[in-house]
């Protein structure tokens, strides 16, 4: 299937693996390239210069593009990780959620193709303004963190309807008929998370992908619980979508009282230390009720590629 995304990022498979902050390292970026997508490594939070240095050397020994997604709020306290991928050889440099103009027009001025991923109309016109080679339009269906405005379909059909620049469909996209879908509905390609978190490559625990492999079609929930209870300092706005659990169950809605309790501050950080995943989080987005087994990078895209 060849589309602008096939010809401007010279891959085989018009796919872009989503940047996930501690599961898309180098080595599954590095393996979906070099499968003829292109992968993506995921930046979070407090990772140092070192870090992107280190993952960005894993990926491109593939000897195939791959890209960084970087977090535009986390860059507003440490700008070392822009730093580092603007030095990188990473051929496109993805910069969401929060103040991402200046980022993305320093990554232009590099030389890198630059993207952002937006969850409604304003922030698909100012991804336009700011100068993107084209728009991620992501839809609440994704797993991990975005707006929780439209679905994909709708904010796919409004977003096209809206800029010039090229579009990529996000959330809920996890088989090649998802794929063709998008394609036949004006996006140049799909970016896509879920369907690479139980890869041998990824850097997901083994539990959390137990709990995948069981997930149903309403296993995930949308909301701002995990990012209460670990303290992180997402913007209010883009809340995570990730499997349901106890802990969500009990703590949705009483966000603040969560907040000021801690007990269950503490509950929560020993959970993700004994990786005990009733309390802890796996993000994840509605495809996971699509995941059978546990698979490779290269047997992923090979499926995306079937149409």
């Amino acid at each position: 299937m060849e589309t602008w995304l096939t010809r401007t990022l010279g891959v085989e498979v018009p796919l872009i693996q989503a940047p996930m902050a501690h599961v898309s390292e180098g080595l599954l970026a590095g393996a979906v390239s070099k499968a003829g997508g292109l992968g993506m490594i995921g930046v979070g939070p407090a990772r140092p210069r070192a870090y992107v240095e280190e993952q960005a050397a894993v990926a491109g020994s593939a000897g195939r593009p791959y890209g960084i997604g970087l977090l535009a709020w986390a860059l507003a306290q440490d700008p070392a990780p822009l730093e580092a991928t603007l030095e990188s050889d990473a051929a496109l440099v993805a910069v969401s959620f929060g103040a991402f103009e200046e980022p993305v027009q320093r990554a232009k001025a590099a030389g890198k193709l630059a993207t952002t991923q937006v969850g409604n109309l304003a922030e698909a016109r100012r991804a336009e303004a700011a100068g993107v080679d084209f728009v991620v339009a992501r839809g609440r269906e994704g797993g991990g963190h975005g707006r929780d405005d439209l679905g994909t379909l709708a904010l796919l059909q409004i977003v096209l309807d809206s800029v010039s620049v090229p579009v990529v469909a996000a959330g809920g996209v996890a088989t090649a008929a998802g794929l063709s879908a998008v394609v036949a509905g004006g996006a140049v390609g799909a970016w896509v998370g879920t369907a690479f978190l139980c890869c041998g490559e990824s850097a997901f625990p083994t539990a959390s992908r137990e709990r995948l492999l069981v997930a149903d079609d309403t296993a995930t929930a949308y909301g701002r619980v995990f990012d209460v209870a670990q303290r992180a300092d997402w913007p209010p706005e883009y809340g995570g979508r990730a499997l349901r659990n106890r802990f969500f169950d009990q703590w949705v809605g009483r966000e603040d009282e969560l907040a000021a309790d801690p007990a269950a501050l503490e509950e929560y950080a020993a959970a993700r230390r004994d990786q005990d995943f009733d309390v802890a989080v796996v993000y994840a987005g509605q495809g996971a009720a699509l995941l059978r087994s546990e698979t490779t990078a290269a047997e992923v895209v090979a499926g995306f590629a079937d149409v």
